[in-house]
């Protein structure tokens, strides 16, 4: 055992009457915290929150997997992730008849035979005889179950050490975590937190905070939670160091001869790349450029006379000229209204036919106009009067409840979730309940009226928000701000709004321009993009900051935006990978490819295969991106992930391929009925080149994917027509069909 002076030792005293108790002596093993001498070590009261809950919490016997969840496991329920001590403790020392704890028989209680595997046990052995987890909980059994003092010190926050640590691939490094308690006591608790890694598959990190990076570049954060006390350990990982471009990466570029200039975002993304050893792939080819950048902007593939007017013109600033061209078509407003109505639920079934046509027609209004975001996001949040009149009103329609209206605000316009703090401290972040029904005041007021002129939206005067567990009045504050003393007065909407927006508060400025970088780069600087927390942190801050300030400078115009991300040597990457960046996914290296998004993908099969679709409900010719109803029965859309609008949450639209999207596309009447119409673009090109097959050729390559056929492509195009010469047009519909299944069709690269 090691001596006092190399370890903490931890003594607890308390008799029967005194409330006083002998734990015993838990040897943590760590070396004495900073602030502690060796000759005079300070010792903490004993408390069932600090001493019992945190073992449960760091086995995961109070998560939402286990007895957290809200009917509990078994007959047994534990407050989710320990909130509760008090009811714990009621669940532990009073229920089940005693026999979860039994002073008289410690071994005998439940919560040890289970726990060590005596007892068939669903989650298996969770703690073993031999631990001091498994002492600490027998001697606070045989010594009668005892809370603590009210006034025992709790924890006020938690220290992890090393902060951040550059390491090499397939190397560990061990974590040690202090907690701070509100009487200045530290005291190591790396035994009881728990850890979690953001990407296992860069770095693990074990039960005993042993990180083990694995054999992929990158940066990983590592969670440490204690008590609700939560802190990060930021790990580089870099590549080890190479020429260049190792043999066989040098050839043809396909970005050779362009000459792009850096923006203030590219030296930033490359300097993150010279810490992990990755040299970034070659600038993308115009054809490549001109594809993303319609696809990205306007959700549209470019037709052909559109391929050869870009590919001819020789203007060093054409791909800026092509972005502003862009930004002023009209499917640009029908793409950004399309992406804005899932996240701000316009639902027919909610809302009425009129009341989400109306919801969608101001957002789509908005974004041709270039409204500028933070005055979208104030008209949105202080909506007042008849509906027909402001119809961002419907939004608080869309989500009905005050506390939903908060929590959907919170996650759209700032990227924080706060709906798990509504019944607990956020596990892994500093918001707590507090700050949940903080936010959920500033929508109490929100209230509907009928007229003869419509429903009307209004503040009403509202009685003070309670905490649902300890029924103390919250008054209205935004997060990360202190509470106030009285609640504000007026329309307490008017007030978030102005916190919101304001130049100072960085969390909407990121948020705005973090969901833009993901959408044209494929990746989040701070992923998922409506995940914005402590233990979430972003990739690269120093992008994330400045592309913040830029846009806040430029008065939060969206359009400016866009021409800021496209304008970078680093969204005009190509997605060819080299030797150094083939397995990196974070750090924007080399483009990524995207799977095209469910209306987007119908509109480009549509587009290549030169047919319209009849949607239901809607006029003859619409597009699939101008669907403002997202209940419209369409088996491709709904197989290929278009979100019924249910959550705020970007995940609700599924963008990951799947074998049925790829047997559909393989086997799929409709898309052979739309290549073998009589209108559509093979039997027009048919009837145009009736014996031209290099003609053809290039025609099918430039109206499916964009570009020319290379002259492999094209010598095996023309073999194929040449030996089906008397099926000529069955023959040509083959080949478009082989574009249409193509890779290159069905993702954005």
């Amino acid at each position: 055992m090691n001596s006092p002076s190399r370890s903490i030792r931890r003594v607890l005293l308390v008799g029967c009457g005194l409330r006083s108790w002998l734990i015993g002596v838990l040897v943590l093993g760590a070396p004495l915290t900073n602030g502690l001498a060796a000759d005079a070590v300070k010792s903490r009261p004993f408390h069932f929150e600090t001493d019992v809950v945190s073992i449960l919490s760091r086995f995961g016997c109070n998560s939402s997997g286990c007895h957290g969840k809200a009917e509990g496991q078994n007959g047994f329920k534990l407050s989710i992730f320990g909130f509760d001590p008090d009811a714990d403790h009621v669940a532990l020392t009073s229920e089940s008849r005693g026999r979860r704890t039994n002073p008289n028989a410690p071994e005998k209680s439940l919560l040890l035979q289970k726990s060590c595997g005596d007892v068939p046990h669903g989650g298996g052995v969770r703690i073993r005889k031999d631990s001091d987890e498994y002492r600490v909980l027998r001697n606070w059994i045989a010594n009668g179950l005892p809370f603590g003092e009210p006034t025992a010190p709790r924890v006020t926050s938690i220290t992890i050490t090393p902060r951040e640590q550059v390491m090499g691939l397939k190397t560990t490094q061990p974590l040690r975590v202090v907690a701070k308690f509100d009487n200045g006591f530290e005291e190591e608790v790396t035994r009881h937190t728990k850890f979690q890694s953001n990407n296992d598959g860069l770095a693990s990190v074990d039960e005993h905070g042993l990180v083990t990076t694995q054999e992929t570049p990158g940066d990983v954060a590592v969670m440490a939670n204690y008590l609700g006390a939560v802190d990060v350990f930021r790990v580089l990982i870099p590549r080890p160091a190479t020429s260049p471009l190792p043999p066989g990466e040098v050839g043809r570029k396909p970005g050779e001869g362009i000459e792009i200039p850096s923006t203030f975002i590219d030296p930033l993304v490359e300097a993150k790349l010279a810490k992990l050893n990755i040299q970034p792939s070659e600038l993308c080819s115009d054809e490549d450029f001109l594809r993303r950048a319609f696809l990205d902007v306007i959700g549209t593939l470019p037709k052909p006379d559109e391929v050869r007017k870009f590919l001819d013109d020789k203007q060093p600033n054409r791909r800026a000229r092509l972005i502003d061209e862009l930004l002023k078509r009209p499917e640009y407003a029908d793409y950004w209204a399309l992406k804005w109505s899932d996240l701000l639920r316009v639902e027919r079934p909610t809302l009425g036919h009129a009341g989400a046509h109306a919801y969608y027609r101001w957002m789509r209004d908005s974004f041709a106009t270039n409204k500028p975001l933070d005055k979208f996001a104030r008209e949105l949040l202080t909506a007042e009067g008849l509906l027909r009149d402001q119809p961002a009103g419907y939004v608080f329609k869309a989500v009905k409840q005050p506390g939903e209206q908060s929590a959907t605000i919170s996650q759209v316009l700032l990227g924080v979730r706060i709906d798990c703090a509504k019944c607990h401290h956020h596990p892994f972040d500093r918001w707590s309940q507090h700050d949940y029904f903080g936010m959920e005041a500033f929508f109490t007021q929100v209230t509907f009226k009928p007229t003869p002129q419509g429903e009307m939206l209004m503040a009403r005067d509202s009685g003070p928000t309670k905490h649902s567990r300890t029924g103390e009045t919250v008054f209205a504050h935004a997060l990360g701000e202190p509470s106030p003393e009285k609640s504000p007065e007026g329309d307490r909407r008017k007030l978030l709004a102005e916190w919101m927006t304001s130049p100072k508060n960085s969390f909407f400025a990121r948020n705005i321009v973090n969901r833009t970088w993901a959408h044209f780069l494929g990746r989040g600087i701070v992923e998922p993009v409506d995940d914005v927390r402590l233990t979430n942190p972003p990739t690269n801050p120093e992008l994330l900051d400045a592309l913040a300030a830029k846009f806040i400078e430029s008065g939060f115009d969206v359009h400016q935006l866009i021409r800021t991300i496209t304008a970078s040597r680093t969204y005009q990457r190509s997605a060819r990978p080299n030797v150094t960046n083939e397995r990196d996914e974070q750090n924007y290296s080399r483009a990524l490819l995207k799977r095209l998004d469910a209306e987007v993908l119908f509109d480009a099969v549509c587009q290549a295969t030169g047919t319209s679709e009849k949607f239901a409900g809607v006029p003859d010719g619409s597009r699939a991106i101008q669907l403002w109803d997202s209940q419209v029965k369409h088996d491709f859309l709904k197989l290929f992930g278009r979100p019924v609008r249910a959550t705020a949450c970007e995940c609700e639209r599924a963008t990951e391929p799947s074998v049925a999207q790829v047997l559909h596309v393989l086997n799929s009447p409709e898309l052979q009925s739309k290549l073998s119409d009589e209108s559509g673009t093979v039997a027009r090109l048919i009837r145009r080149y009736p014996s031209d097959n290099s003609a053809l050729i290039d025609e099918l390559y430039l109206t499916v994917i964009s570009r020319l056929p290379t002259a492999d492509e094209k010598s095996a195009a023309t073999k194929y027509l040449q030996d089906h010469a008397s099926t000529r047009r069955q023959a040509a519909e083959d080949l478009a069909w082989s574009l249409l299944n193509s890779l290159e069709f069905v993702f954005n690269h």
